[in-house]
């Protein structure tokens, strides 16, 4: 009984019967465990075994009689580690992962949760759980973890009954206290309050637990939910449901600075303006307060609310202040979720997001208010009621965020017991309504037939539209609902504002009169994920013309200026559409050329020794190639370059025969294009050279560089068709393509891999 063996590898107790979680819970909690550095705690009562790597904080339940099957989860023993160790985990992650692994147990055991049918049960009811954590560690329910202590103690150890215990406790949370009594409640769940809100209405039924599976339960409600991030922790819940991104938890978790540089410039900048001006006037402070009242902020692609809830937080802590300068700290909060509209196309990230808002209006709460009357207000929760669940590029917007229609003698109690707010509309400011967010972005080749289906329902019969972005969908639609909304302020791939996107969506944001208040600059849009997934983003305001000031964001630096045009550059609205031959006297460029061969004809620096050495007869048929990476790299390539009066050596010789064999095979079984050359497989689909001289330009290029990497090759160079090509230039046509103008015009004009350059001849060359 007891202790039998503690060092720096682990700590592990035998206990009595039923014991193994509380004697687990106290080698964790032991001075001894962390005096001795132990690794592990491992408690079994000869029947259950349950284990606790400490270093990630992964657990282990098995039946004792299994515990050689699990010899992988202590592997780290042995130096042996299958993961990066991740030490002092935020809370948010840690519980991300436990749920994680809960919620892939509980769909082991019950197989028909999994369904489709049964997924928004399932999304439900891990909802349901993640909120009976945080009250059980915020004191929403009266009692230390009494949520987790209550399933421990009530449920058997062997799980069986475990499904029943949660059941009744929803049961209870489903119904108020004064119709208790004809429910016959077990005493253990009579303790519970009245939840409501929509969260426990409903079903209530419970999947049904596995040993490991209430280990799973029982361990993530060890964890200190009251330290939970309402921003990122709804973006962290909605992996654990998420099929796609499960095991890339966090990865569209969006840092605090990055949503800020949408919500900043879209309308929080100008409360804190309006705070400043208004200093300690009572007055004035209390007309912002209203303002705050009426501020409306709309996120048509709100995943798991982290955009509403940050708007909401900033909005707080602006309330806050002007309760402080007046002096009245007691006074409730008239900003109400009922203001934070949502859609999300997947049911439980918006359930998740509804949870986050109630969450983050807690402890905003009890920040302003105190524990104890934060606590009182909290039950039975509010429904939101604004989240909405659907496909936000068919919705109509002004459906889910309608126009504000208040009577003149209609008042609304927001001040509670401290006072009366009236919502007349005499003497009030009027309603704002601010749209964000960071919609998908998928680009026109990924997208799936029923996105391709999107775009075209919200682009109508615009041409091109087929190669726009996802977002672009979005950022229409926003530029329609500006016209009843004060701003929007999206974020987006650079794709949009650079390339074949802008004379196909601009003209048509344009049409509508919408114009760009304010704009980021491309920067990486990244998160704070283990997963780390940056890609190149702008951050776009729209809102009806005129706006007197406009500014631009470079990093952490914001200039004044006169105009943002499509391109995000101070100046004039011009598109720039691509040409098929050169404005001016340019020569003209072409891509280089293309082989269609397989591969067959092309060599490297080692194989192409090797036929000179073996075959000097086929030497004069050996040429050098040059696309982007040959040039800006280094890397030497060789191909057969055949002219018709070479053929004949080309298929009867030894060293080539296969390889024109392999290329008419290679033709034949191609598509269109490629069939109409079986006729000549000796040769590439294109045969452009020099006479003389020939400037190739690579289709990529590091935007790093001060210039732009272009190369001048000799005439027995075969540029290939991964980089364009200009044959016979003029010494104009090098200087341009060398200049720093040349550089800062295609960088702004032509498309982009993430940041680095991506030279068109149409969009770069022919429009310069």
């Amino acid at each position: 009984q007891g202790l039998f063996q503690i060092n720096d590898l682990g700590h592990l107790a035998v206990c009595p019967a039923g014991a193994v979680s509380p004697t687990l819970a106290a080698l964790r909690a032991s001075p001894a465990t962390a005096k001795a550095r132990a690794k592990f705690v491992l408690a079994t009562d000869g029947l259950d075994l349950m284990a606790e790597d400490l270093t990630t904080g992964d657990p282990l339940a098995c039946a004792y009689p299994d515990f050689a099957n699990h010899f992988g989860f202590f592997l780290p023993l042995a130096g042996i580690t299958t993961v990066k160790a991740i030490r002092n985990n935020p809370i948010d992650i840690q519980a991300t992962s436990r749920l994680n692994r809960l919620y892939v147990e509980l769909l082991k055991e019950n197989e028909d949760w999994a369904r489709e049918e049964r997924r928004h049960d399932m999304n439900q009811f891990m909802a349901r759980l993640i909120f009976c954590f945080f009250a059980e560690d915020t004191e929403i329910f009266v009692g230390e973890g009494l949520f987790t202590a209550t399933v421990e103690q009530m449920s058997d150890s062997r799980s069986g009954n475990t499904h029943e215990v949660i059941a009744e406790l929803f049961r209870a949370m489903d119904t108020p206290i004064e119709n208790r009594a004809a429910g016959n409640f077990r005493p253990w769940a009579d303790a519970f309050p009245y939840v409501n809100g929509g969260l426990f209405d409903g079903t209530n039924e419970v999947p049904r637990f596995s040993r490991i599976a209430r280990s799973y339960l029982l361990h993530a409600g060890g964890l200190d939910w009251k330290a939970i991030n309402p921003d990122i922790f709804g973006s962290m819940i909605q992996a654990v449901a998420d099929d796609d991104e499960r095991g890339a938890l966090g990865m569209h978790y969006t840092s605090v600075p990055n949503i800020l540089k949408v919500l900043n410039p879209l309308f929080l900048d100008d409360l804190r303006e309006q705070l400043g001006t208004a200093g300690d006037n009572a007055r004035k402070l209390l007309n912002l307060r209203k303002r705050l009242a009426r501020i409306r902020v709309f996120d048509p692609a709100c995943g798991s609310g982290n955009f509403l809830v940050i708007a909401y937080i900033q909005m707080r802590e602006i309330e806050a202040e002007i309760l402080r300068r007046r002096d009245e700290s007691d006074r409730r909060s008239w900003i109400r979720l009922q203001n934070f509209y949502g859609i999300e196309i997947k049911d439980f990230a918006a359930e998740v997001a509804r949870l986050a808002l109630l969450i983050a209006e807690f402890q905003c709460d009890v920040r302003l208010i105190g524990q104890k009357e934060a606590r009182a207000l909290v039950l039975p929760l509010k429904r939101t009621g604004q989240i909405h669940t659907g496909n936000a590029l068919r919705m109509d917007w002004m459906e889910v965020c309608p126009p504000v229609v208040v009577a003149s003698t209609v008042e609304q109690d927001l001040a509670g017991p401290t006072g009366r707010l009236a919502l007349s509309d005499a003497g009030m400011p009027d309603w704002e309504t601010y749209v964000c967010g960071n919609p998908p972005y998928v680009g026109g080749k990924k997208q799936s037939p029923v996105q391709k289906s999107d775009i075209e329902h919200v682009c109508g019969a615009a041409q091109q539209f087929k190669n726009l972005d996802y977002v672009c969908g979005f950022i229409l639609k926003a530029a329609l609902f500006v016209s009843y909304a004060n701003k929007a302020a999206l974020v987006a791939t650079n794709s949009v504002n650079q390339g074949t996107h802008v004379p196909v969506l601009w003209p048509m944001v344009l049409a509508l009169d919408v114009e760009i208040p304010f704009a980021h600059e491309p920067f990486k849009w990244s998160n704070n994920a283990a997963n780390n997934a940056g890609v190149i983003c702008v951050v776009i305001g729209l809102s009806l013309a005129k706006v007197k000031t406009k500014y631009l964001y470079s990093g952490s630096t914001r200039r004044l200026v006169s105009n943002i045009n499509q391109y995000l550059v101070d100046g004039d609205d011009i598109i720039v559409e691509s040409r098929s031959a050169p404005l001016s006297n340019l020569s003209r460029m072409i891509t280089g050329n293309a082989a269609y061969d397989g591969g067959n004809l092309f060599m490297d620096f080692s194989e192409a020794r090797q036929v000179r050495r073996n075959a000097p007869e086929l030497a004069g048929s050996i040429r050098r190639v040059v696309g982007s990476s040959e040039h800006i790299r280094g890397r030497i390539r060789y191909c057969f370059w055949f002219d018709d009066e070479d053929l004949s050596l080309a298929q009867s010789h030894p060293l080539t025969a296969s390889l024109i064999q392999a290329v008419l095979e290679y033709r034949r079984s191609g598509g269109q294009v490629a069939s109409t050359l079986a006729s000549r497989p000796h040769q590439f689909r294109y045969r452009n050279e020099c006479a003389v001289s020939q400037i190739v330009v690579p289709q990529v290029s590091s935007e790093r560089r001060d210039y732009f990497p272009i190369g001048l090759e000799s005439r027995n160079v075969i540029i290939t068709h991964l980089a364009h090509a200009i044959y016979d230039p003029s010494l104009v046509d090098f200087s341009i393509l060398s200049s720093k103008l040349h550089l800062k015009w295609i960088a702004t004009i032509c498309g982009k891999m993430k940041s680095d350059f991506r030279y068109s001849s149409n969009l770069g060359w022919n429009t310069f």
